[in-house]
């Protein structure tokens, strides 16, 4: 017979908490995504985006847990299909959700390093997903030869890496002043 733990208000409000934080930082990447397309960053480069969203995911990445930030990118990608996007089975959805599956991956195991900064790991996230997003390309149009591209795509997820890590950095910098 199972025994069941006797679920105290203490956990329950925890896990209230937990959710509700969950559902705020959604909101926080829905509305950067959403602010974002209405910015005009078209360098002539197809798929390039600064990705202000990715700045909640080092975050959650950093304060949460690689599962939340997983789920938190996951729920952000399907919502934005369903929301903005030509629905779950366009490519653009596809290519999100390879590189940003790829990118919480990479960054979530980069932060365990306690010596690199955020800022770096977010670096190595922005080039995971351009590299992600290229792997699924050249799986769906064989024979494509997009090698160029991604030394394009890898030096703008650097930059916008470091932007977006930027930004979760001092975001973090701040939360971690408040808890004293």
């Amino acid at each position: 017979m199972r025994i069941q733990k006797k679920q105290t208000r203490s956990d329950t409000r925890k896990k209230t908490q937990r959710l509700t934080l969950c559902a705020l930082l959604t909101a926080m990447m829905l509305i950067l995504g959403y602010v974002e397309s209405l910015i005009p960053f078209n360098f002539g480069i197809p798929g390039i985006k600064l990705g202000l969203s990715n700045s909640v995911l080092i975050f959650a990445v950093y304060m949460l847990s690689l599962p939340t930030a997983f789920l938190l990118m996951l729920v952000k990608v399907l919502l934005s299909a369903l929301l903005f996007g030509g629905g779950f089975l366009s490519p653009s959805t596809v290519f999100a959700l390879a590189g940003g599956c790829l990118s919480v991956l990479v960054m979530g195991l980069l932060h365990f390093d306690k010596g690199l900064w955020p800022i770096v790991v977010s670096m190595a996230g922005g080039v995971s997903h351009g590299a992600a997003q290229v792997a699924v390309y050249m799986f769906m149009n064989p024979g494509s030869n997009l090698f160029l591209y991604m030394g394009v795509l890898m030096l703008v997820g650097m930059g916008t890496g470091a932007v977006t890590g930027f930004i979760g950095d001092r975001v973090m910098r701040h939360m971690k002043t408040l808890k004293t």
